[in-house]
């Protein structure tokens, strides 16, 4: 049924069989179809929602999919421009920031690059001490820490906001991510997500995962492909469309299959199922295009919240970037992530203490943080 590129010699044998790697996809790439327009989705949307952005200058416009959900003023970037006051946007997939003084000051973190949101005591220039919002996050083995605070004084709304939506972002993941094995079918139909739509059901779909094949059905939506075994309905796999990296007819020992290859970021399943007659193939796979076509033009990613006052159009709230009327010089180089590194200011070792939860001495924690709450986050 499923293929993974790096699957252990254990468990090829449940995976379906692999037409070649991707070095040698170029040889036939122009003869199947390809996925590219989602392809370059999946793309924007992990550039989007998994890779941090500073100094970001396009990226300050929505992808197709994504919705500003709300907009807070007088927010300070404690951690990377303490003391300069800026504006917060919290969209679908991701917040962004940027200075008001100084609109080019900004940075975007997608919320699956999120590991952890609390709250915690900070030293903000605007407000003193006060509570603020800590974001830590992960990129390429890199871990960073954001610190936000509202500097209007009273107000819990950007801690609210930040942490519902992102709750909810972590709560959709059937959207975006594949799925095996997963709760998909009750009473042998399709368990709907929110605002999605069965178009087609497909009964008699050979899964090409044996030497025999598993028999079981075919659900095409707005939002995914699933299929799921009709003797074991958790057998089953969901496959959103914007994991879909390939999808063609090809030939195996079974005869014409339709063969769909996920995204790298999915782990590069290759999945065949074998729809009897063609006509009733081809069919399904014009299908398939056509609905990846349409989700690929607006994509669903599941991320329902609302605010009771609806913000502005981000387009609106978009300010134009003036060029700089300075020479920058090229001899010192900066990183702007060299501010947001966790632990970033840390020069040396802070004074060992004694701790009665560990019984031994280590070193002295920053304010805020709880041996409780660092073993979560390394959780």
């Amino acid at each position: 049924m499923f293929h993974k590129e790096n699957a252990t010699k254990k468990n090829q044998n449940i995976f379906f069989e692999h037409y070649g790697d991707r070095k040698q996809e170029g040889k036939f790439r122009d003869s199947v179809h390809t996925c590219n327009e989602l392809e370059i989705e999946i793309d924007k949307l992990f550039v989007t929602t998994r890779s941090l952005e500073t100094k970001i200058t396009g990226q300050m416009k929505t992808r197709p999919g994504e919705v500003l959900i709300d907009c807070l003023d007088s927010i300070e970037d404690t951690k990377g421009n303490n003391g300069d006051r800026g504006r917060l946007l919290v969209t679908n997939l991701r917040i962004i920031w940027h200075s008001l003084a100084l609109p080019r000051v900004n940075l975007s973190v997608g919320y699956n690059s999120i590991i952890n949101i609390t709250t915690r005591t900070a030293n903000s220039k605007l407000r003193g001490q006060t509570e603020a919002l800590y974001i830590l996050t992960k990129s390429n083995n890199t871990r960073f820490e954001f610190i936000f605070t509202n500097v209007v004084p009273g107000s819990p709304r950007l801690f609210t906001s930040v942490i519902s939506v992102h709750r909810a972002y972590e709560t959709s993941k059937m959207y975006r991510d594949l799925k095996l094995r997963a709760a998909l079918i009750q009473n042998k139909q399709l368990r709907l997500l929110p605002r999605e739509q069965v178009y087609d059901k497909i009964n008699g779909v050979w899964n090409l995962s044996s030497d025999q094949g598993n028999l079981g059905t075919f659900f095409i939506t707005n939002v995914r492909i699933v299929w799921h075994a009709n003797m074991n309905e958790s057998f089953n796999v969901s496959i959103p469309y914007l994991q879909i990296w390939s999808i063609r007819i090809r030939d195996s020992k079974f005869g014409l299959a339709l063969v769909i290859e996920s995204s790298r970021q999915s782990g590069g399943y290759v999945l065949g199922f074998k729809i009897d007659p063609v006509d009733k193939l081809q069919d399904a796979l014009k299908e398939i295009n056509s609905l990846h076509k349409v989700y690929s033009a607006n994509p669903i990613f599941g991320v329902d919240y609302e605010m009771e006052e609806k913000p502005q159009p981000l387009e609106e709230l978009t300010v134009e970037q003036l060029p700089d009327d300075v020479e920058i010089e090229p001899d010192e180089q900066t990183d702007a992530f060299t501010a947001y590194f966790a632990d970033g200011n840390k020069q040396q070792d802070r004074e060992p203490v004694f701790s009665e939860e560990l019984g031994l001495a280590i070193e002295k924690l920053k304010d805020g943080f709880t041996l409780h709450g660092l073993w979560e986050v390394m959780g």
